[in-house]
């Protein structure tokens, strides 16, 4: 209701309203400072800037022709960065396992893992930490000792836990 009554208030009237305020005067521009008149009237009130402006300076011609500039395209130095940063060689190893589909990734560069890499890695640490330790995995993976003890100790897998019901009036699972 509150919509309707706004609508109407603000719709009344508005045809005349508008035709009032298009038939209102324009502002006039602000008036222009004295300095940025044409460069024809200041010459006309100061005949010395004009002979100054028409005047040649030889000592300034004679240092220009001295001047010798040398100039190189800046594409083709970018062109070189490009070319370097290409033939450093990185490393890259192979990827662990063939499972999840892995076939889109061809290399990984060492010191770096996927996603598969880190999920397969952390599931076997919490399977067998005896046999998948901290020192095995970086040596395994490429890695520095460092990140793999940060990785395990900051990062787990997703874990179902199923708990068994307690009493008999639980709803049980077809």
């Amino acid at each position: 209701m509150g919509a309707r009554l706004t609508r109407a208030i603000r719709n009344f009237n508005i045809e005349n309203r508008a035709e009032r305020e298009i038939s209102k005067p324009k502002p006039s521009a602000a008036p222009r400072h004295p300095s940025t008149k044409s460069l024809r009237e200041q010459m006309s009130y100061n005949s010395e800037v004009k002979g100054e402006i028409a005047r040649k300076d030889d000592r300034l011609l004679s240092l220009l022709k001295e001047v010798y500039v040398e100039s190189t395209d800046p594409v083709s130095s970018l062109r070189v960065k490009t070319t370097e940063t290409q033939q450093e060689s990185k490393e890259f190893r192979l990827p662990k396992g063939h499972h999840f589909n892995m076939l889109n990734i061809k290399n990984i560069p060492k010191g770096k893992i996927s996603i598969v890499e880190a999920l397969t890695l952390l599931n076997n640490h919490k399977l067998h930490p005896e046999t998948w330790t901290a020192e095995k995995i970086a040596q395994e993976y490429h890695l520095e000792l460092k990140d793999v003890n940060s990785l395990l100790k900051y990062f787990v897998t997703f874990e179902v836990k199923i708990f068994p019901p307690e009493d008999k009036k639980a709803i049980q699972s077809k």
